[in-house]
């Protein structure tokens, strides 16, 4: 008879996600993540199988967690266009701010993930591809509805600005790991909306 698990699996997951969002997959050990949930490597791989597998499922509950945050200030109808646009700079310079280490953000863990895996791993690149659709459409839907009712006045495509803000956001990330100030991402994230 297998015995019970003895630990939150959820709790674990979130701490490998915090340690693989702080320092990279490739850069992680299994030491690391050991040392961060608790776990000896036999629960770690006996959980979740291996390295990898631990990562698409931290790199899953990350997007779960982050994404759902900005669609829901995105699709709050009660606000303006505009005003839903701000709120989710304003969350993602937030987060900068709340995750900073030696006066450095850590990005996100999907911007990162892009950076560092994409190009040779089809699943991670799947799993980005896949939360950036979600957030694209999302975008997509807020700069089409403020084009309708004139608070944008942009003559591009909803979709092209959509992927024009998703690399500013993705921009914002890069600069405050680079230690970008607070005042410089906001001055960002302002000629990102002015563009509109």
């Amino acid at each position: 008879m297998p015995r019970p698990k003895e630990f939150d699996e959820e709790q674990a997951l979130d701490a490998a996600m915090r340690t693989f969002w702080v320092n990279g997959y490739e850069a992680t050990s299994t030491e690391d993540l050991c040392r961060a949930t608790g776990l000896g490597r036999s629960s770690i791989y006996n959980t979740f199988s291996s390295k990898h597998e631990l990562f698409k499922r931290a790199l899953i509950r990350y997007t779960e967690l982050m994404t759902a945050g900005q669609i829901a200030l995105l699709d709050d109808g009660t606000r303006s266009p505009k005003d839903r646009l701000r709120g989710l700079f304003d969350a993602i310079i937030a987060g900068e701010v709340e995750n900073r280490r030696d006066d450095r953000g850590i990005g996100c863990l999907t911007v990162n993930t892009t950076v560092e895996l994409a190009g040779r791993d089809r699943e991670a690149a799947e799993l980005v591809e896949r939360d950036q659709r979600r957030r694209l459409d999302a975008l997509r839907a807020v700069i089409a509805t403020g084009l309708r009712d004139g608070e944008f006045r942009s003559g591009r495509d909803p979709a092209e600005l959509a992927r024009f803000l998703n690399a500013v956001i993705a921009g914002i990330r890069v600069a405050g790991q680079g230690g970008a100030d607070i005042p410089t991402l906001k001055a960002i994230a302002d000629t990102a909306l002015e563009a509109l």
